[in-house]
């Protein structure tokens, strides 16, 4: 099994749970104890985050809970049972889904690391869900996924695809019963990416990737960063924008300003990789020396930020200038979840003086990446989870600027069949997009790539 969906399994995201997340009993069916006090602070949290977005009439209130804890490394792991109550639905279009009724039952996995809560599992039904046969599985499950009518032999279809995907990226499933929500998943999730496809007006190509057998709660909850939507964080000084205009194309990687392509593995640090890669630039211009940087001392060390579930470029500048510098990451690995800061200056190899925000005017962004280097972004991931190759532009609704939450870094722009793009390193791994890289129009704002630039300052 591989080890992010051995990691899953562990933390009991992957079966079918998010249909019926562990049989639901009838209310009132079976007497619930009062909660231990421990339970209490991490379901309110798990409240907090259900909430998360719900309109103020909309907002669940918390019932019985009961659950266990376990200890994980440096913190504990709470699996909770918790009944949520909902207010009336009066809304016809949200009426018609199953997690509409008024009172649901909640699975809650929540990791409790050096006092931060983590939201690592979520899985809510009704509580007179019932669970359908393993044979009916895919049949039950794809109608309330989509409201397409789906073909005859759509479920032959898809068994085939499923079946490639599983060989192409190494997949194995502990039951039946997984390996079916898993492929219910990847069903919807490939008309989904069919869906943006047909919206997007650029060249991208979406379809099938290492993530199309996760579902989108469990990608957001996983590979990105919510902290981002809250704002830059603190205020840096504008940068002076070069006076020369842009060349007509340029590209970082051809003159040996960027590392390789890394991977954050299940851990939301997308915002340490972009800050490192920019750093790892600035030093190469000018020290001249290439250094791959250590993302985890950030994870570790950076008390503004928190660690795997996010943080803010701006925040990070700010903490390896406290800190002192940053380590390579031969010194310092990384190892994808959050650790105790084992810093060393004396193993420091680089430095910054200070950061910088940069224009949002895009025409002046590239003349500033030119000259200047690499530049941290945050853009709005919409449709990253499918998306295969080629430049995408989707639609401003979709993804709009003001909903940004991936971390990634700028390394060159240019022109592909007279379409202008920024050339985006992103931090997933070679086994996603064009090499790791993602391509995205320049020139409109798209998904917010101007909304929040910045760059360490060398001197």
């Amino acid at each position: 099994m591989a080890p992010w969906l051995r990691l899953l399994s562990l933390l009991g995201l992957l079966p079918g749970a998010a249909l019926a997340p562990s049989q639901p009993r009838a209310a009132g069916a079976q007497a619930w104890e009062p909660p231990a006090p421990e339970l209490l602070g991490p379901a309110r949290f798990a409240l907090e985050m259900y909430n998360r977005g719900r309109a103020a009439g909309r907002q669940a209130v918390l019932g019985a809970v009961r659950g266990r804890v376990r200890r994980e490394g440096q913190g504990s792991v709470y699996s909770l049972e918790a009944t949520l109550e909902e207010t009336p639905c009066k809304d016809p279009t949200v009426c018609q889904l199953p997690l509409s009724k008024k009172t649901l039952l909640c699975n809650f996995e929540i990791l409790n690391e050096l006092g931060k809560h983590m939201l690592l599992r979520r899985d809510c039904g009704p509580v007179d869900t019932k669970v359908t046969g393993s044979n009916e599985t895919l049949n039950s499950v794809l109608p309330l996924l989509s409201k397409d009518p789906l073909p005859q032999d759509f479920s032959v279809k898809m068994a085939s695809i499923f079946k490639d995907f599983i060989i192409t990226y190494n997949r194995t499933y502990e039951t039946k019963e997984e390996r079916e929500w898993r492929m219910s998943v990847f069903a919807h999730n490939l008309m989904r990416a069919q869906k943006i496809q047909a919206l997007d007006r650029g060249t991208a190509q979406y379809g099938v990737t290492k993530f199309s057998d996760l579902t989108e709660e469990e990608f957001r909850t996983i590979y990105l960063n919510p902290l981002l939507k809250e704002g830059p964080g603190k205020r840096m000084r504008q940068a002076k924008s070069p006076n020369d205009p842009a060349p007509s194309d340029w590209d970082w990687r051809e003159k040996g300003a960027v590392t390789r392509v890394k991977n954050q593995g299940m851990c939301g640090s997308c915002w340490a990789f972009s800050v490192t890669g920019n750093v790892e630039g600035q030093w190469f211009l000018n020290r001249g020396t290439l250094l791959s940087l250590s993302e985890q001392e950030l994870l570790d060390c950076d008390d503004l930020d928190k660690a795997c579930m996010g943080g803010l470029p701006s925040n990070a500048y700010t903490a390896i200038k406290n800190l002192g510098g940053l380590e390579t990451e031969d010194d310092y690995s990384y190892e994808g979840h959050l650790k105790v800061c084992s810093f060393s200056s004396e193993k420091a190899k680089v430095y910054i003086n200070d950061s910088v925000e940069l224009s949002k005017n895009e025409h002046k962004l590239a003349a500033w990446l030119a000259r200047k280097g690499p530049i941290s972004v945050a853009i709005n991931a919409f449709g990253m989870q499918f998306y295969r190759h080629g430049i995408a532009r989707p639609l401003r609704p979709l993804c709009s600027p003001w909903f940004i939450d991936h971390a990634v870094l700028l390394v060159g722009y240019g022109n592909r069949s007279d379409i202008p793009f920024w050339a985006i390193k992103n931090s997933w791994g070679t086994d996603w997009g064009e090499e790791g890289y993602y391509y995205l129009h320049r020139g409109s704002g798209a998904c917010g790539v101007n909304s929040m630039a910045s760059s360490a300052v060398v001197d």
